[in-house]
């Protein structure tokens, strides 16, 4: 059956789920129209001002709002004098159109709803006689700490720790805060003295607080790390000893020139400086190996210098290989040096202070692995020159690093059985002109640690 428009609706479907409904909006009460209205109206602000002093906040919608706010804001006293205005350029046009002073005084809820038709904002003066409002009281102080759990985390001997779980306690002294307010906390440098001797059992901490760009809370010092600081903290550096035998007096330069890879350490007796990297020594050489340095007016048997090099070109494992180095313990690496260097042609008396020079070096290593760099690799890093025709050169140079268990397997077939066979004076460039004692000759040993 068709329905014309006029007629009645009694056969559409009932409900507020319906289309029907839901266009009529019949679905909705006024008190949530009330509530989305209100969410969707701009909220206006209101600026409250007593003397010198300001504050913001939501402007009210009635009146004794308003006043309620204002009131207690400033809190006058019950018989003080108090009045709201309203300064004209802050009112509606409608309310300032009408008023010929520079205020409109708000006395009920006609003049309010006239002075805030159709402003975002308003302004309202407070004039009273009372004092201004007392400022915001400060919080009340955090209750007193008077028992905090403590552990000293303690290392009696190197490897031997102990942890000590106590609890600090106090009857009535806050052990957070001094008189004045100021907080014991952060981190202290000092001595902690733990007494038990009888009956008498105490522990009493004296210290300073640290700054916190003095101390990184992250590290942690322990007798195994300041050990190691005055290694980690040297670096690399090859030290290097030069000897001059010759057959009769004779005056001569010793130039030693560095690549660009390498710089000069310290030097003794102390080297003339010819360029960055080049210094020269000038000496008068005597049979027997004492040298005349006339710079410093010192007399010796060697010239002394460190020669350091780029930390970034230096890693172990490159420098010390299966490939070209060989590994055996301590205990069997001091023989077998002293064996390698008298097949050298060193003297007893030389290979002695070599060794014994570095023993302390040596010792530090429970494995020791090492090689001899030939003459051309020397060459390419320090370079020697000396005004004295002919000369016959014996440069020695030394480079080991220590090993631990595991790394020694990585040199199996490269040990002291492999290195006794090998020909080390091929490899140094020895010859037999470096015995001959009527020959001008230069001996130089150096040692080269890798870490």
């Amino acid at each position: 059956m068709l329905l014309s428009p006029a007629s009645t609706n009694a056969s559409l479907p009932n409900g507020g789920g319906s289309l029907w409904g839901k266009i009529r909006g019949g679905g909705k009460n006024k008190e949530a129209e009330a509530r989305e209205k209100q969410a969707l109206a701009r909220q206006r602000l209101l600026t409250l001002a007593f003397d010198d002093m300001e504050t913001v906040r939501m402007l009210p919608n009635t009146f004794a709002e308003l006043e309620a706010v204002a009131r207690d804001w400033t809190k006058p006293p019950p018989d003080a004098m108090f009045a709201l205005r309203v300064p004209v350029e802050f009112a509606s046009l409608n309310a300032a159109r009408f008023v010929a002073g520079p205020y409109i005084y708000l006395t009920g809820e006609d003049s309010f709803q006239i002075a805030i038709m159709g402003v975002h904002g308003l302004r309202v003066e407070i004039v009273s006689d009372a004092p201004p409002p007392p400022d915001e009281p400060p919080p009340p102080p955090p209750p007193p700490v008077l028992e905090m759990p403590a552990t000293f985390n303690l290392e009696l001997v190197p490897g031997q720790h102990v942890a000590l779980d106590t609890t600090v306690s106090s009857d009535e002294l806050d052990m957070a805060r001094m008189e004045d307010g100021t907080t014991v906390d952060g981190m202290f440098w000092g001595k902690l003295d733990i007494v038990h001797q009888g009956d008498t059992h105490k522990m009493e901490f004296t210290g300073t607080r640290l700054q916190s760009e003095q101390y990184n809370p992250e590290s942690i010092f322990d007798s195994r790390v300041v050990a190691k600081l005055a290694v980690a903290t040297k670096p690399t550096t090859a030290r290097c000893q030069l000897s001059l035998l010759t057959p009769d007096v004779q005056y001569c330069d010793v130039v030693l020139t560095f690549s660009p890879l390498w710089k000069l350490g310290i030097t003794w007796p102390p080297a003339e400086k010819l360029a960055d990297n080049k210094v020269k020594y000038f000496l008068r050489a005597h049979p027997g190996g004492a040298m005349e340095h006339f710079e410093s007016e010192m007399v010796s048997t060697a010239l002394y210098y460190e020669a350091i090099p780029d930390p970034t070109m230096l890693e172990p494992s490159d420098y010390i290989a299966p490939r070209n180095g060989f590994a055996m313990s301590f205990r069997d690496f001091i023989p077998h040096l002293m064996n390698v260097l008298d097949q050298l042609g060193m003297s007893m008396y030389a290979r002695t202070n070599f060794i014994n020079n570095n023993m302390a070096a040596f010792s530090q290593h429970k494995n020791i692995a090492y090689r001899f760099l030939a003459p051309t690799k020397i060459a390419a890093a320090i370079d020697i020159a000396v005004t004295s025709d002919p000369c016959i050169f014996l440069r020695l140079f030394l480079i080991f690093r220590g090993l631990n268990d595991d790394d020694v397997g990585i040199f199996a077939g490269a040990g002291e059985k492999e290195a006794n066979t090998v020909n080390w004076r091929e490899i140094v460039g020895w010859s037999e002109e470096s015995k001959d004692p009527t020959m001008f000759r230069v001996l130089e040993t150096s040692v080269l640690e890798v870490t």
